[in-house]
């Protein structure tokens, strides 16, 4: 059995998968789903999408739920969003626990990963804090923890909506990209044969007029 899951996590004695890890201009903020809410129709699968080696790679669960279906043959995002199972909460009130004994809030683990895109020494923190074996310094994380209040203006299902739309245009990008990385790499090959193949098709012969026979001379 793995030593870790990525996406699952704890809102006070509640299990939850985390969909979104931050919310666009809210990262003080996270999508959760309380799995023990849901009913095996979407459990299931949802939790075999997480234990999947593209889950477990993937930076936002919501990206492979995307993919992935509920027993029924539906998307399992879209039918999270549409029954109102995706609920909104602060990253400091969600628990991870990325390896054995360990527990880290999930603010403290966003910031982490941040740096380590970032190209910072986030690799060192996470070795200091698998040595602690156990809760972060409650000191340490108010240290670092972002400062911004929750926004209570846009409606849950606006937020949902908002999230989803985003996630698709950034795959949309990639795609986009990958395509045209492929069709230069078309245009090279098809190049290069042609290359190959003037270069082994061999010329013409050029003939030439023929000179007229010289006259006879009789004597």
């Amino acid at each position: 059995m793995a030593n870790f899951l990525r996406h699952i996590g704890q809102v006070g004695d509640r299990k939850v998968a985390v969909i979104f890890r931050e919310v666009p201009n809210e990262p003080h903020m996270c999508i959760v789903v309380y799995t023990q809410l849901l009913n095996r129709n979407i459990h299931d699968p949802l939790m075999s999408a997480i234990e999947s080696p593209s889950g477990q790679s993937a930076k936002d669960l919501a990206d492979q739920l995307n993919r992935s279906y509920t027993n029924d043959g539906k998307i399992i995002l879209q039918v999270l969003h549409h029954e109102g199972m995706m609920k909104k909460v602060n990253t400091d009130q969600v628990m991870m626990t990325p390896a054995p004994n360990t527990k880290i809030r999930l603010n403290e683990l966003n910031t982490m990963l941040d740096e380590m895109e970032k190209g910072e020494s986030a690799v060192r923190r996470l070795a200091e804090m698998d040595a602690s074996r156990g809760l972060q310094d409650p000191a340490d994380v108010a240290r670092r923890m972002r400062g911004e209040q929750p926004s209570t203006d846009a409606s849950m299902g606006a937020l949902a909506d908002d999230v989803i739309a985003k996630n698709l245009l950034v795959q949309a990008e990639r795609m986009a990209n990958e395509a045209k990385g492929l069709l230069a790499e078309s245009e090279r090959l098809r190049n290069e044969a042609q290359g190959i193949i003037a270069l082994n098709t061999p010329e013409p012969v050029k003939r030439g007029r023929g000179r007229p026979a010289k006259a006879s001379v009789t004597g």
